[in-house]
């Protein structure tokens, strides 16, 4: 299966342009492995995002340069049209990743011992922020139902309760889980966290890569009436593959904390600028519409490929968003190190083991799907034959 012509077209898919030492790295014992678990798209980049880097280089100079507001108008014009959120009332900050911004509120906003709420499975790097910033790591596990993941809301209540617990970092859409949290559930997290006077940090950097029917609903949409104190990441590193190129947003509804993270982030020198991600950043959110339905087209079709091919055993926990697959293998009944190996070495896959993303995740993995369809068939073949050819 062939992804959209206009993605197609743009360049060769780099899903199998890994590095041969990173491969072994992380996969060690496996050979010929289909690499498929960084969290970025595998296809040709947005036609106009590579016009816009190559006339900034050829400008010929590379020196400072002052970041003009086009880019932050472009973002908010982006986010009104595409998800009803035009930005008023909330200051928007620079960053120079998700992770900076993360790591500068922890210090700003949280004390040395002071517990930090994270919601497991979850993304890898937010406990060793937490954790290296001295402040203790809280669980407030998802549930897995039979109609999905959700949220203990009677957990965190619990666990917002303990004064010494001051922060909650919620990420929207989920990574790895892939649930894009409703209205009503993001309203109840914020009504707890307001009651017990805990910040709420929302990582909502993958809101763009929302599968119909589902929608993104932004956190300052639905703890507005709360009083809850809250900001977000956002930014195009996700949504159009330039994590390597751009920098991220943190937006907040509080002066007094943008202050800080501001100064912050002058006294670190985190507010540099890039030329060439600044001519990404406003080419992305001007004209990369057509290019991201065309990836989101592609994401789902891969989704309906591996729900429908995957062998007994494995179970696609179905994404209502990002371009992320949270594979199911419990049913094999391998524990954590044989599974990894039996995913390397029999099934020639290089999927993010689900034990990085917390105890909760021992027997999934995560699998990238934004990729040419011909490669997630290749995938659902080499898991099928793994399977016949016995444990």
């Amino acid at each position: 299966m062939s992804p959209p012509a206009h993605i197609a077209a743009h360049g060769e898919s780099t899903a199998l342009a890994v590095d041969p030492a990173t491969l072994a790295r992380h996969f060690d014992g496996g050979e010929g492995l289909l690499p498929l678990w960084i969290a970025e798209p595998y296809v040709g980049l947005a036609p106009d995002i590579s016009a816009a880097l190559e006339a900034r280089a050829g400008l010929g100079w590379y020196g400072y340069e002052t970041r003009p507001p086009n880019g932050l108008d472009a973002f908010w014009t982006w986010m009104t049209v595409r998800h009803e959120w035009d930005g008023s009332g909330v200051q928007t900050s620079v960053s120079p990743s998700v992770g900076t911004s993360i790591g500068v509120l922890v210090e700003l906003l949280t004390n040395p011992g002071d517990g930090v709420i994270l919601q497991p499975p979850v993304f890898t790097d937010f406990k060793p922020l937490v954790s290296s910033a001295g402040r203790a790591v809280v669980r407030n596990p998802l549930v897995l139902t039979g109609d999905g993941y959700r949220m203990d809301l009677d957990d965190l209540a619990n666990k917002a309760a303990d004064p010494v617990n001051r922060m909650l970092i919620l990420c929207n859409p989920h990574n790895p889980v892939g649930r894009v949290w409703t209205n009503e559930e993001l309203a109840a997290v914020a009504g707890i966290c307001a009651q017990h006077d805990v910040f709420i940090l929302a990582d909502e950097i993958h809101a763009d890569l929302t599968l119909p029917p589902s929608r993104f609903i932004p956190f300052a949409s639905a703890g507005a009436e709360s009083g809850v104190s809250w900001a977000a990441t956002h930014g195009p590193i996700k949504t159009f593959g330039l994590a390597g190129v751009c920098d991220t947003l943190l937006v907040a509804d509080d002066a007094r904390i943008t202050k800080q993270f501001r100064s912050r982030s002058s006294q670190l020198h985190l507010t540099r600028n890039n030329v060439f991600g600044l001519a990404a950043f406003e080419a992305a959110y001007r004209t990369g519409g057509p290019w991201l339905d065309g990836l989101l087209d592609l994401v789902a079709t891969n989704v309906r490929l591996l729900a429908d091919g995957l062998p007994d055993g494995i179970e696609l926990i179905v994404p209502e968003g990002t371009y992320l697959a949270w594979l199911d293998f419990r049913r094999l009944h391998m524990d954590v190190p044989e599974l990894a190996r039996w995913l390397a070495t029999s099934a020639h896959l290089a999927l993010s083991p689900g034990h990085w993303f917390g105890r909760e995740g021992a027997g999934f993995a995560r699998m990238t799907i934004a990729v040419p369809g011909e490669q997630i068939e290749d995938a659902v073949g080499r898991l099928s034959r793994a399977v016949s050819e016995g444990l």
